[in-house]
């Protein structure tokens, strides 16, 4: 059975760091695109990165682009979201979810992605 499990989230103040994880398993990840989401309250789900597990390409949304950086490790299964300069406006609920036979040029759309992990807090707060 599919399943993804986010780590990594908490507490940080503006300017600091965080890394995500998303820990896959129950399926052949190299045939899946893996993409980053968050949903703060209020608002709708943000796609804010994705991943090609088989070829490693990438996109990225603009809210988020030279601050946050994804990478995988087929080894451990684990996609990987780290986090850079964050501010109180990245404070939301993170999700990983993963895409059939999906590819990152086309975009992190997120009705491109139908198995999605339960999500990991991040609050950015002084």
């Amino acid at each position: 059975q599919l399943q993804l499990v986010e780590s990594g989230g908490g507490l940080v103040q503006p300017g600091g760091s965080l890394r995500l994880s998303c820990a896959a398993s129950g399926f052949t990840l190299d045939y899946y695109a893996i993409g980053w989401f968050r949903q703060a309250p209020g608002k709708e789900r943000e796609g804010l990165s994705c991943i090609t597990i088989s070829d490693g390409s990438t996109n990225y949304a603009d809210s988020v682009k030279g601050r946050f950086i994804i990478a995988r490790d087929r080894a451990k299964r684990t996609v990987y979201l780290r986090m850079t300069s964050l501010e109180p406006e990245d404070t939301a609920i993170y999700y990983c979810a993963a895409s059939w036979q999906g590819t990152a040029r086309r975009g992190c759309w997120t009705s491109d992605f139908n198995s999605w992990g339960r999500g990991a807090q991040v609050t950015v707060t002084s």
